[in-house]
This record gives C-alpha cells, sequence and structure tokens, in this order.
C-alpha cells in the first residue's frame, strides 16, 4: 500500500474538522464543556488512527494498537486530568502509533515527535487566537499532515567499508551463491 499524500491528509485535516465542530456543537449543549473537549479529542484521534492504520504497509499489530490506544484513552479519561494532559497523551499516542507503524528508525521518530509538538502548538495557538474548534483542529491535522515528507529511513550510511581480513568462506554462503548463479543460468 502506498504512503499517504499530503494532499490526503488535507482532505483528512478538512473532514476532521468539520466532523469535530459538529459532534463538538452537538455535545455542548447536553455536557459540561471539558468532557465535551475530552471526548472530541478522544474521538478525534481514533479516527485519524484508524486512518493511519488504514494507509500503513504493515499489517500486523493493528489491533494491538488500537487496543493501546483504547486502553490508554480510557485510563486518561477516567482519571480526569486536565484538557491539557489528554491532549499530551492523545498527541503522544498519535507520534507513537505513526512511529511505528510509518518509519524504520529513531532520527524519522524524532522528526515526527518534533512535528507533533509543533502542530500541537499551531493549534493551542489557532484556539487562543479564534476560538474556534474547527480552525484549531485544521490547524494541527494540517501541520500533521506534513508528515509525509518525513523520510521513512533516515539512517546514516555506516563507516566506510573497510577490507575485510581473509575468512575462510561459510560452506552454506558458497551454496547460495551457486544457487543464485544457477537460477540466473536458467
Amino acid at each position: 500500500m502506498k504512503r499517504p499524500t499530503f494532499y490526503e491528509g488535507v482532505v483528512v485535516a478538512l473532514a476532521a474538522s468539520l466532523g469535530a465542530s459538529v459532534l463538538y456543537r452537538a455535545l455542548i449543549a447536553i455536557l459540561p464543556g471539558v468532557w465535551v473537549l475530552q471526548g472530541v479529542t478522544a474521538a478525534l484521534a481514533g479516527g485519524y488512527l484508524l486512518y493511519l492504520l488504514a494507509r500503513s504497509p504493515a499489517r500486523v499489530g493493528r489491533i494491538s494498537a488500537l487496543a493501546l490506544w483504547a486502553l490508554a484513552t480510557v485510563i486518561t479519561l477516567f482519571l480526569e486530568p486536565s484538557l491539557a494532559v489528554h491532549l499530551l497523551v492523545q498527541i503522544t499516542l498519535v507520534w507513537l502509533i505513526r512511529s511505528l507503524f510509518f518509519y524504520s528508525g529513531v532520527l524519522p521518530a524524532l522528526a515526527d515527535l518534533g512535528l507533533s509538538g509543533f502542530a500541537l502548538c499551531v493549534s493551542i495557538w489557532a484556539a487562543e487566537r479564534s476560538g474556534s474548534i474547527f480552525l484549531s483542529v485544521w490547524c494541527l491535522l494540517l501541520v500533521q499532515a506534513l508528515f509525509v515528507a518525513i523520510p521513512s529511513n533516515l539512517q546514516r550510511h555506516g563507516p566506510r567499508s573497510r577490507p575485510r581480513a581473509w575468512q575462510p568462506e561459510d560452506p552454506f554462503e558458497r551454496a547460495h551463491r551457486a544457487a543464485e548463479g544457477a537460477l540466473r543460468r536458467l
């Protein structure tokens, strides 16, 4: 499966922003504001994780990742932390799962962590300036959509190859090369 594209991320950001706004407006009339914000945040993170897992090239660990997210979210909601702590937990879970499913090294995961932190800062700034759930979610997910620009592997090339000291050839390696040569001749 292909990696997500930035334009796909823009569409997801728009759909999630609209959905979060509608959900917030529908629930704010019947529930306290902090509960609604935490519920909308959890629903938004869950939906985004479902999108990421659907687009991930990895085929194993999806149910475990969703179970980890659900368990952490339920524990967080049960403990009733502040909205800031709840946001940090959700952003951290999204970062962790995206790092596990889309990157094969530590450097890309750290770059994604920086991107996630920046996205959270931009989202908070938009919320303070506008007071709009739509703009806050839009800014958060628009910056998050840039994760596709992070290469999946930023590992440095190892040290220059040095000539190896002579070692006796492994019989398995010799048989393997002979089998590959026979296949090429066919």
